[in-house]
């Protein structure tokens, strides 16, 4: 095994650079994989650009951003091999929420509020990178039928499966997604295999709406383009006229956008519930009619991370219930991990999920 690595390693906003360095040591509690394809997420977009903190420290680099990732095992600490857990060659997906089940939260079942939650690409060095280091209980045996490219949807499919069960979804009822990002859509798949009568997607661009109404959705509204055929200058009409009045029964909004969610409050009717699932920017404020809100007795809901969802997810995508690879419509070398970020944010050449394959 070779003793050092190719890593992209973030220092600062807007600076990422590719450096070599020393393939890290593996304790006896650790597994050893070689990233194999590693998905980039809106967090990730965020830390590069200086708009969120890390969970450093000191909130900043350097360090190995990439959260999202498959690979293969190549070492096998002390204490998972003498459990006979894992071994070289295992394909793998990593959770990196890994909590210490030491806790009262993870004693609780609330394992993303672990008191001692350490989670690479985000607090240690993740998966931008030819090898990344987890704990052996922080990683799962990827199913024969399932690909690298697939498997690397298992950490937002999994937020998606806590954020859907949140969301309660009863059969037959109508659904709003706001953002047709790769969580709207793997959300509109996953609405549909729990039962939604008729499921909206909103959105501000034409392209990523096409692509979820192709997943199953049953209407797309453009809220921002005017020019777009899809263009809808009321939301909250627009859902009226084709619920009899009724409005929205479930909402849910991967999106970061204030104004999406207060949208979705506005769209949605009696005993509706509307979980907020999108990462918030630090300062934003949620504003709530409060009248019309208590009387029409609604419950918002947050959804943070994906608690005890990891098996679900990956039934899901072994089983077909949600189609994921199909959202892959970029790849990029781990050299180019930068330009890939940058391209992303960018929507150069209508992007929808970009992966990093090392």
């Amino acid at each position: 095994m070779a003793e050092r690595m190719k890593a992209q390693v973030f220092h600062e906003a807007e600076k990422m650079l590719l450096e070599e360095m020393p393939v890290p040591p593996v304790t006896e509690t650790d597994v050893l994989v070689r990233v194999k394809n590693v998905g980039i997420c809106g967090s990730d977009i965020s830390y590069y650009y200086g708009l969120s903190p890390l969970d450093t420290p000191t909130g900043k680099g350097p360090l190995i951003l990439g959260h999202e990732f498959t690979g293969e095992i190549v070492k096998v600490g002390k204490v998972p091999k003498q459990l006979g857990l894992f071994a070289q060659g295992d394909r793998v997906v990593v959770n990196p929420v890994q909590n210490c089940n030491a806790c009262y939260a993870c004693a609780g079942g609330q394992t993303h509020l672990c008191e001692n939650i350490s989670v690479p690409g985000v607090s240690t060095n993740g998966a931008f990178a030819e090898y990344c280091l987890a704990k052996y209980t922080g990683l799962f045996k990827l199913p024969d039928n399932v690909s690298y490219a697939a498997g690397a949807f298992t950490e937002p499919l999994a937020c998606v499966v806590y954020g859907m069960k949140k969301l309660d979804v009863e059969p037959g009822q109508f659904v709003a997604i706001f953002g047709p990002g790769p969580m709207g859509q793997m959300m509109v798949q996953m609405a549909r295999s729990i039962g939604a009568g008729k499921i909206a997607l909103i959105g501000t661009r034409d392209y990523r709406l096409q692509i979820g109404k192709k997943f199953g959705a049953d209407y797309i509204f453009n809220t921002s383009n005017k020019q777009s055929k899809y263009y809808v200058g009321n939301l909250k009409e627009a859902i009226s006229q084709i619920t009899s009045g009724k409005l929205a029964q479930r909402a849910i909004v991967p999106t970061s956008s204030n104004e999406a969610f207060e949208e979705a409050i506005k769209i949605t009717g009696k005993s509706s519930i509307i979980v907020h699932f999108g990462l918030p920017n630090q300062g934003d404020v949620i504003r709530v009619p409060a009248l019309s809100f208590h009387t029409m007795d609604k419950e918002i809901r947050s959804s943070w991370l994906a608690p005890l969802s990891w098996p679900g997810a990956i039934r899901s995508i072994a089983e077909g219930l949600v189609n994921v690879e199909a959202m892959v419509t970029h790849t990029y070398p781990l050299e180019e991990a930068e330009k890939a970020m940058i391209n992303l944010r960018n929507r150069t050449n209508n992007p929808m999920k970009v992966q990093i394959a090392p």
